[in-house]
Protein backbone atom coordinates (compact mmCIF):
# COMPACT_ATOMS: atom_id res chain seq x y z
CA UNK A 1 0.00 0.00 0.00
CA UNK A 2 2.86 2.47 0.60
CA UNK A 3 3.85 4.77 -2.44
CA UNK A 4 7.48 5.17 -1.62
CA UNK A 5 8.43 5.30 -5.21
CA UNK A 6 6.53 8.99 -5.74
CA UNK A 7 8.84 10.34 -2.88
CA UNK A 8 12.22 11.52 -2.98
CA UNK A 9 15.14 10.50 -0.55
CA UNK A 10 14.70 13.97 1.57
CA UNK A 11 10.56 13.04 1.68
CA UNK A 12 11.32 9.48 3.00
CA UNK A 13 13.89 10.68 5.36
CA UNK A 14 11.01 12.64 7.01
CA UNK A 15 8.67 9.84 6.71
CA UNK A 16 11.24 7.74 8.81
CA UNK A 17 11.14 10.26 11.24
CA UNK A 18 7.44 10.45 11.73
CA UNK A 19 7.37 6.71 11.94
CA UNK A 20 9.95 7.29 14.89
CA UNK A 21 7.85 9.58 16.39
CA UNK A 22 4.28 7.61 15.92
CA UNK A 23 6.45 4.91 17.62
CA UNK A 24 7.20 7.16 20.71
CA UNK A 25 3.85 8.54 21.31
CA UNK A 26 2.20 6.65 24.59
CA UNK A 27 -0.48 4.59 23.62
CA UNK A 28 -2.15 5.78 27.48
CA UNK A 29 -1.78 9.32 25.71
CA UNK A 30 -4.32 7.97 22.62
CA UNK A 31 -6.65 6.31 25.37
CA UNK A 32 -7.03 9.46 27.93
CA UNK A 33 -7.80 11.44 24.83
CA UNK A 34 -10.38 9.72 23.63
CA UNK A 35 -11.98 9.40 27.25
CA UNK A 36 -11.55 13.35 27.39
CA UNK A 37 -9.06 13.03 30.51
CA UNK A 38 -6.72 14.71 28.70
CA UNK A 39 -8.07 17.97 27.38
CA UNK A 40 -5.40 18.87 24.87
CA UNK A 41 -2.43 17.04 24.03
CA UNK A 42 0.40 19.88 24.52
CA UNK A 43 2.91 17.86 25.72
CA UNK A 44 2.39 15.62 22.46
CA UNK A 45 2.54 18.90 20.36
CA UNK A 46 5.55 19.63 22.18
CA UNK A 47 7.57 16.22 21.19
CA UNK A 48 6.55 16.91 17.83
CA UNK A 49 8.32 20.51 17.63
CA UNK A 50 10.95 18.73 19.53
CA UNK A 51 11.68 16.62 16.56
CA UNK A 52 11.13 19.61 14.53
CA UNK A 53 8.35 18.03 12.60
CA UNK A 54 5.90 20.74 13.13
CA UNK A 55 4.99 22.46 9.52
CA UNK A 56 7.19 20.71 7.24
CA UNK A 57 6.43 23.02 4.36
CA UNK A 58 6.89 26.39 6.38
CA UNK A 59 10.55 28.10 5.05
CA UNK A 60 13.40 27.58 7.47
CA UNK A 61 13.90 30.82 8.62
CA UNK A 62 10.90 30.58 10.84
CA UNK A 63 11.22 26.90 11.88
CA UNK A 64 9.89 24.81 9.27
CA UNK A 65 11.83 22.29 6.36
CA UNK A 66 11.16 24.26 3.32
CA UNK A 67 9.28 20.93 2.08
CA UNK A 68 6.54 20.61 -0.45
CA UNK A 69 2.70 19.17 -0.03
CA UNK A 70 3.76 15.77 -1.28
CA UNK A 71 5.75 15.78 1.88
CA UNK A 72 2.88 17.68 3.79
CA UNK A 73 0.20 14.55 3.02
CA UNK A 74 2.56 12.00 3.62
CA UNK A 75 2.73 13.45 7.13
CA UNK A 76 -0.30 13.78 7.62
CA UNK A 77 -1.36 10.63 6.78
CA UNK A 78 1.42 8.89 9.14
CA UNK A 79 0.25 11.07 12.03
CA UNK A 80 -3.22 10.40 11.04
CA UNK A 81 -2.32 6.78 11.79
CA UNK A 82 -1.89 7.91 15.58
CA UNK A 83 -5.81 8.51 15.60
CA UNK A 84 -7.98 11.14 13.45
CA UNK A 85 -7.94 13.99 16.56
CA UNK A 86 -3.87 13.82 17.08
CA UNK A 87 -3.31 14.49 13.03
CA UNK A 88 -6.23 17.32 13.72
CA UNK A 89 -4.76 18.87 16.46
CA UNK A 90 -1.53 18.60 14.92
CA UNK A 91 -2.75 20.09 11.55
CA UNK A 92 -4.66 22.76 13.05
CA UNK A 93 -2.26 25.01 14.28
CA UNK A 94 1.25 24.55 12.98
CA UNK A 95 -0.28 24.35 8.93
CA UNK A 96 -3.58 26.31 9.12
CA UNK A 97 -2.92 28.74 11.35
CA UNK A 98 0.83 29.45 10.24
CA UNK A 99 0.12 28.84 6.60
CA UNK A 100 -2.11 32.31 6.96
CA UNK A 101 0.21 33.96 8.91
CA UNK A 102 3.45 33.30 6.51
CA UNK A 103 1.58 34.14 3.46
CA UNK A 104 -0.55 36.73 4.81
CA UNK A 105 1.15 38.25 7.91
CA UNK A 106 4.11 40.85 8.61
CA UNK A 107 7.51 39.44 9.54
CA UNK A 108 6.55 41.08 13.10
CA UNK A 109 3.39 38.73 13.06
CA UNK A 110 5.35 35.70 12.12
CA UNK A 111 8.36 36.27 14.40
CA UNK A 112 5.75 36.47 17.51
CA UNK A 113 3.40 34.17 16.28
CA UNK A 114 4.88 31.42 13.56
CA UNK A 115 7.94 30.87 14.88
CA UNK A 116 7.61 29.96 18.90
CA UNK A 117 4.37 27.89 17.53
CA UNK A 118 6.83 25.38 15.27
CA UNK A 119 9.26 25.35 18.40
CA UNK A 120 6.04 23.97 20.32
CA UNK A 121 6.12 26.88 22.98
CA UNK A 122 2.76 27.98 22.34
CA UNK A 123 -0.42 26.54 20.66
CA UNK A 124 -2.42 28.30 17.98
CA UNK A 125 -6.59 27.60 16.63
CA UNK A 126 -8.90 28.52 13.61
CA UNK A 127 -12.21 30.20 14.25
CA UNK A 128 -14.70 29.93 11.27
CA UNK A 129 -17.78 27.86 12.41
CA UNK A 130 -20.54 30.47 14.37
CA UNK A 131 -23.63 29.02 16.07
CA UNK A 132 -25.99 30.43 13.64
CA UNK A 133 -23.17 29.26 10.62
CA UNK A 134 -21.76 26.96 9.77
CA UNK A 135 -21.10 26.28 5.83
CA UNK A 136 -21.69 30.01 5.18
CA UNK A 137 -18.81 31.75 6.37
CA UNK A 138 -19.42 34.93 4.66
CA UNK A 139 -22.58 35.47 6.75
CA UNK A 140 -20.69 35.81 9.65
CA UNK A 141 -22.41 37.92 12.91
CA UNK A 142 -19.16 38.53 14.44
CA UNK A 143 -18.11 41.94 14.98
CA UNK A 144 -14.78 44.22 15.38
CA UNK A 145 -15.42 47.70 15.66
CA UNK A 146 -12.60 50.18 14.42
CA UNK A 147 -12.01 52.08 17.70
CA UNK A 148 -8.87 54.03 16.48
CA UNK A 149 -5.46 52.29 17.74
CA UNK A 150 -7.51 48.84 18.24
CA UNK A 151 -10.61 46.78 17.31
CA UNK A 152 -13.31 45.94 20.07
CA UNK A 153 -14.29 42.12 19.12
CA UNK A 154 -17.89 41.10 19.92
CA UNK A 155 -19.22 37.13 19.10
CA UNK A 156 -19.03 33.47 19.33
CA UNK A 157 -17.24 30.53 17.49
CA UNK A 158 -17.95 27.02 18.06
CA UNK A 159 -16.25 24.09 17.43
CA UNK A 160 -13.47 25.17 17.69
CA UNK A 161 -10.38 22.58 17.71
CA UNK A 162 -7.98 24.05 20.36
CA UNK A 163 -10.69 26.51 21.65
CA UNK A 164 -9.22 24.47 24.78
CA UNK A 165 -5.59 25.11 24.98
CA UNK A 166 -4.70 27.16 22.08
CA UNK A 167 -2.80 30.56 23.40
CA UNK A 168 -4.16 32.42 20.18
CA UNK A 169 -7.05 32.00 17.80
CA UNK A 170 -7.10 33.05 13.76
CA UNK A 171 -10.53 34.90 14.17
CA UNK A 172 -12.78 35.88 11.07
CA UNK A 173 -15.15 39.15 11.98
CA UNK A 174 -17.15 41.31 10.04
CA UNK A 175 -15.68 44.93 10.42
CA UNK A 176 -18.05 46.82 7.29
CA UNK A 177 -21.70 46.17 8.89
CA UNK A 178 -23.29 48.39 6.85
CA UNK A 179 -26.41 45.87 5.25
CA UNK A 180 -25.41 47.07 1.83
CA UNK A 181 -21.94 46.22 1.80
CA UNK A 182 -20.59 42.38 -0.07
CA UNK A 183 -20.02 39.89 2.34
CA UNK A 184 -16.70 39.16 0.71
CA UNK A 185 -15.17 42.77 1.23
CA UNK A 186 -16.66 43.01 4.72
CA UNK A 187 -14.75 40.45 6.74
CA UNK A 188 -11.61 40.90 8.23
CA UNK A 189 -9.00 38.26 9.82
CA UNK A 190 -7.33 39.01 13.09
CA UNK A 191 -5.03 36.98 15.37
CA UNK A 192 -6.35 37.08 19.07
CA UNK A 193 -4.27 36.29 21.64
CA UNK A 194 -6.30 34.31 24.58
CA UNK A 195 -6.31 37.04 27.64
CA UNK A 196 -8.98 39.68 28.76
CA UNK A 197 -12.61 39.24 26.84
CA UNK A 198 -11.55 36.19 24.91
CA UNK A 199 -13.46 33.09 27.02
CA UNK A 200 -13.47 29.41 26.40
CA UNK A 201 -17.49 28.62 27.31
CA UNK A 202 -18.17 25.44 26.18
CA UNK A 203 -16.18 21.96 25.97
CA UNK A 204 -18.14 19.51 23.59
CA UNK A 205 -19.09 16.02 24.46
CA UNK A 206 -17.92 14.88 21.04
CA UNK A 207 -19.19 11.27 19.78
CA UNK A 208 -15.78 11.09 18.18
CA UNK A 209 -12.64 13.19 17.79
CA UNK A 210 -12.09 13.62 21.44
CA UNK A 211 -8.99 15.05 23.48
CA UNK A 212 -8.65 18.27 20.55
CA UNK A 213 -10.00 21.12 22.98
CA UNK A 214 -13.29 21.34 20.97
CA UNK A 215 -15.03 24.25 22.44
CA UNK A 216 -17.28 27.37 21.85
CA UNK A 217 -15.44 30.76 22.09
CA UNK A 218 -16.77 33.64 23.17
CA UNK A 219 -15.86 37.15 22.64
CA UNK A 220 -17.36 40.15 24.53
CA UNK A 221 -15.09 43.37 24.36
CA UNK A 222 -11.98 41.78 23.18
CA UNK A 223 -9.69 44.48 22.33
CA UNK A 224 -7.65 43.36 19.33
CA UNK A 225 -4.61 45.44 18.65
CA UNK A 226 -4.27 47.02 15.01
CA UNK A 227 -1.24 45.12 14.48
CA UNK A 228 -2.77 41.76 14.93
CA UNK A 229 -5.06 42.51 11.51
CA UNK A 230 -3.73 39.58 9.40
CA UNK A 231 -3.58 40.91 5.49
CA UNK A 232 -6.18 44.09 5.07
CA UNK A 233 -9.22 45.12 7.04
CA UNK A 234 -12.28 44.03 5.09
CA UNK A 235 -9.59 41.66 3.26
CA UNK A 236 -10.05 38.66 4.79
CA UNK A 237 -11.25 36.60 1.75
CA UNK A 238 -7.82 36.23 0.34
CA UNK A 239 -6.94 34.57 3.19
CA UNK A 240 -9.91 32.37 3.12
CA UNK A 241 -9.00 31.52 -0.10
CA UNK A 242 -5.54 30.26 0.56
CA UNK A 243 -6.46 28.43 3.70
CA UNK A 244 -8.36 26.49 1.58
CA UNK A 245 -6.07 23.95 0.85
CA UNK A 246 -4.16 23.45 4.11
CA UNK A 247 -7.97 22.91 5.65
CA UNK A 248 -9.47 20.68 3.01
CA UNK A 249 -6.11 18.96 1.57
CA UNK A 250 -4.75 18.31 4.63
CA UNK A 251 -7.96 16.88 6.12
CA UNK A 252 -7.83 14.32 3.49
CA UNK A 253 -4.66 13.46 3.60
CA UNK A 254 -5.20 12.79 7.60
CA UNK A 255 -8.22 10.67 7.08
CA UNK A 256 -5.87 7.83 5.30
CA UNK A 257 -3.86 7.58 7.69
CA UNK A 258 -6.56 6.90 10.23
CA UNK A 259 -8.67 4.19 7.26
CA UNK A 260 -5.48 2.89 6.86
CA UNK A 261 -4.84 1.61 10.59
CA UNK A 262 -8.23 0.37 10.37
CA UNK A 263 -8.13 -2.21 7.18
CA UNK A 264 -4.87 -3.16 8.94
CA UNK A 265 -6.39 -4.50 11.90
CA UNK A 266 -9.39 -6.16 10.00
CA UNK A 267 -6.53 -7.88 7.41
CA UNK A 268 -4.73 -9.11 10.81
CA UNK A 269 -8.05 -10.21 12.26
CA UNK A 270 -9.98 -11.79 9.61
CA UNK A 271 -6.24 -13.69 8.64
CA UNK A 272 -6.54 -15.37 11.78
CA UNK A 273 -10.12 -15.58 12.89
CA UNK A 274 -11.87 -19.26 11.54
CA UNK A 275 -15.24 -19.84 10.92
CA UNK A 276 -16.41 -23.22 9.26
CA UNK A 277 -13.11 -24.76 9.35
CA UNK A 278 -11.15 -22.25 7.72
CA UNK A 279 -9.78 -18.75 8.36
CA UNK A 280 -12.12 -15.83 6.92
CA UNK A 281 -10.08 -14.34 4.75
CA UNK A 282 -11.02 -17.26 1.92
CA UNK A 283 -14.34 -16.51 1.99
CA UNK A 284 -15.25 -14.00 -0.94
CA UNK A 285 -17.52 -12.17 1.16
CA UNK A 286 -14.93 -11.00 3.45
CA UNK A 287 -12.04 -10.75 0.93
CA UNK A 288 -13.93 -8.70 -1.33
CA UNK A 289 -14.64 -6.47 0.88
CA UNK A 290 -11.00 -6.04 2.04
CA UNK A 291 -10.14 -5.69 -1.68
CA UNK A 292 -12.34 -2.99 -2.17
CA UNK A 293 -10.89 -1.05 1.05
CA UNK A 294 -7.86 -1.46 -0.12
CA UNK A 295 -8.35 -0.22 -3.73
CA UNK A 296 -9.86 2.82 -2.01
CA UNK A 297 -6.89 3.62 0.04
CA UNK A 298 -4.56 3.84 -3.12
CA UNK A 299 -7.07 5.53 -4.92
CA UNK A 300 -7.16 8.15 -2.07
CA UNK A 301 -3.48 7.92 -1.54
CA UNK A 302 -2.96 8.55 -5.28
CA UNK A 303 -5.94 11.67 -6.03
CA UNK A 304 -4.10 13.44 -2.80
CA UNK A 305 -0.70 13.10 -3.99
CA UNK A 306 -1.73 14.19 -7.90
CA UNK A 307 -3.47 17.24 -6.13
CA UNK A 308 -0.69 17.80 -3.99
CA UNK A 309 1.96 18.67 -6.75
CA UNK A 310 -0.83 20.26 -8.47
CA UNK A 311 -0.67 22.95 -5.66
CA UNK A 312 3.06 22.38 -5.59
CA UNK A 313 2.87 23.39 -9.37
CA UNK A 314 0.97 26.59 -9.30
CA UNK A 315 -1.94 25.46 -11.68
CA UNK A 316 -3.90 27.95 -10.73
CA UNK A 317 -6.31 28.60 -7.67
CA UNK A 318 -9.75 27.67 -10.48
CA UNK A 319 -8.45 24.31 -10.92
CA UNK A 320 -6.71 23.93 -7.30
CA UNK A 321 -9.96 24.65 -5.84
CA UNK A 322 -11.85 21.83 -7.97
CA UNK A 323 -9.07 19.07 -7.86
CA UNK A 324 -9.15 19.81 -3.34
CA UNK A 325 -12.74 19.97 -3.63
CA UNK A 326 -12.55 16.24 -5.11
CA UNK A 327 -9.89 15.00 -3.03
CA UNK A 328 -12.12 16.17 0.08
CA UNK A 329 -15.00 14.63 -0.82
CA UNK A 330 -13.40 11.78 -2.85
CA UNK A 331 -10.97 10.90 0.15
CA UNK A 332 -12.90 11.48 3.48
CA UNK A 333 -16.01 9.53 1.59
CA UNK A 334 -14.18 6.41 0.70
CA UNK A 335 -12.21 6.47 4.01
CA UNK A 336 -15.33 5.82 5.60
CA UNK A 337 -16.47 3.05 3.54
CA UNK A 338 -13.08 1.73 4.50
CA UNK A 339 -13.65 1.56 8.09
CA UNK A 340 -17.30 -0.02 7.58
CA UNK A 341 -16.04 -2.54 5.32
CA UNK A 342 -13.08 -2.97 8.43
CA UNK A 343 -15.57 -3.38 10.73
CA UNK A 344 -18.20 -5.14 8.34
CA UNK A 345 -15.73 -8.39 7.98
CA UNK A 346 -14.44 -8.55 11.54
CA UNK A 347 -18.08 -8.48 13.51
CA UNK A 348 -19.16 -8.03 16.64
CA UNK A 349 -15.94 -8.11 18.60
CA UNK A 350 -15.26 -5.00 16.28
CA UNK A 351 -18.24 -2.79 18.05
CA UNK A 352 -16.59 -3.42 21.06
CA UNK A 353 -13.25 -1.85 22.58
CA UNK A 354 -11.67 -4.92 22.61
CA UNK A 355 -10.20 -3.54 18.90
CA UNK A 356 -9.87 0.36 17.80
CA UNK A 357 -12.66 0.21 15.16
CA UNK A 358 -15.03 1.48 17.59
CA UNK A 359 -12.96 4.38 17.99
CA UNK A 360 -11.66 4.79 14.70
CA UNK A 361 -15.42 4.75 13.12
CA UNK A 362 -16.63 7.57 15.46
CA UNK A 363 -13.39 9.79 14.43
CA UNK A 364 -13.65 9.37 10.64
CA UNK A 365 -17.59 10.49 10.51
CA UNK A 366 -16.39 14.09 10.96
CA UNK A 367 -14.08 13.98 8.27
CA UNK A 368 -17.07 14.60 5.32
CA UNK A 369 -18.19 17.25 7.79
CA UNK A 370 -15.88 19.68 9.11
CA UNK A 371 -13.71 22.08 7.10
CA UNK A 372 -16.41 21.72 4.58
CA UNK A 373 -19.40 19.13 3.99
CA UNK A 374 -19.02 16.82 1.24
CA UNK A 375 -22.54 18.98 -0.02
CA UNK A 376 -20.08 21.86 -0.21
CA UNK A 377 -17.53 20.32 -1.74
CA UNK A 378 -19.77 19.06 -4.72
CA UNK A 379 -20.99 22.82 -5.42
CA UNK A 380 -17.65 24.01 -5.66
CA UNK A 381 -16.73 20.55 -7.75
CA UNK A 382 -19.78 21.55 -9.87
CA UNK A 383 -19.62 25.15 -10.29
CA UNK A 384 -15.60 24.86 -11.28
CA UNK A 385 -16.44 22.06 -14.02
CA UNK A 386 -18.82 23.50 -15.82
CA UNK A 387 -16.67 27.00 -15.26
CA UNK A 388 -13.88 25.08 -17.27
CA UNK A 389 -16.43 23.06 -19.83
CA UNK A 390 -17.10 26.61 -20.98
CA UNK A 391 -13.76 27.65 -21.22
CA UNK A 392 -12.77 24.84 -23.47
CA UNK A 393 -15.62 25.36 -25.50
CA UNK A 394 -14.94 29.35 -26.31
CA UNK A 395 -11.00 27.90 -26.67
CA UNK A 396 -12.19 26.14 -29.93
CA UNK A 397 -12.06 22.47 -28.19
CA UNK A 398 -13.44 19.49 -30.34
CA UNK A 399 -17.17 19.46 -30.34
CA UNK A 400 -17.62 15.30 -29.51
CA UNK A 401 -21.37 16.03 -29.71
CA UNK A 402 -20.89 15.93 -33.39
CA UNK A 403 -18.98 12.40 -33.41
CA UNK A 404 -22.07 10.15 -34.20
CA UNK A 405 -23.91 8.91 -37.62
CA UNK A 406 -27.08 10.99 -36.78
CA UNK A 407 -25.80 13.61 -35.55
CA UNK A 408 -27.38 16.34 -37.25
CA UNK A 409 -30.66 15.23 -36.72
CA UNK A 410 -31.22 18.24 -34.70
CA UNK A 411 -35.22 17.66 -33.92
CA UNK A 412 -34.13 14.61 -32.10
CA UNK A 413 -32.27 16.27 -29.37
CA UNK A 414 -34.66 18.73 -27.53
CA UNK A 415 -32.85 21.27 -25.53
CA UNK A 416 -35.73 23.62 -24.68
Amino acid sequence: MSFDYLLSAEQLALKEEIKDFVGWVPRQTILDMDADIIKFPKELLKEAARRNLLGCRHPREWGGRGMDWVANCMAVEEIGTLGYEIACVFGVGADLVCDAIILHGTTEQKEKYVRPLLRGDIFAAECLTEPRGGSDFFGATTTAVDRGDHFLLNGQKRFIVGGEGADYFLVYARTDTRPEAKPQKAITCFIVDRGPGVETKYLYGLMGCRGGGTARLVFKDAVIPKENVLGQVNGAHAVFETMMIPERLGTAAMTIGTARVALDVATHYTTRRRAFGQKISSFQGVSFQIAEAATLLDASRAMAYATARAVDAGIGMERVRRMISESKKFITESCQKIVHNSMQVVGGIGYTNVLPLERIYRDVRLASIWTGTSEVMSMIIAHEWYREYQQRRELGARNFTADALESAAEDEIIYE
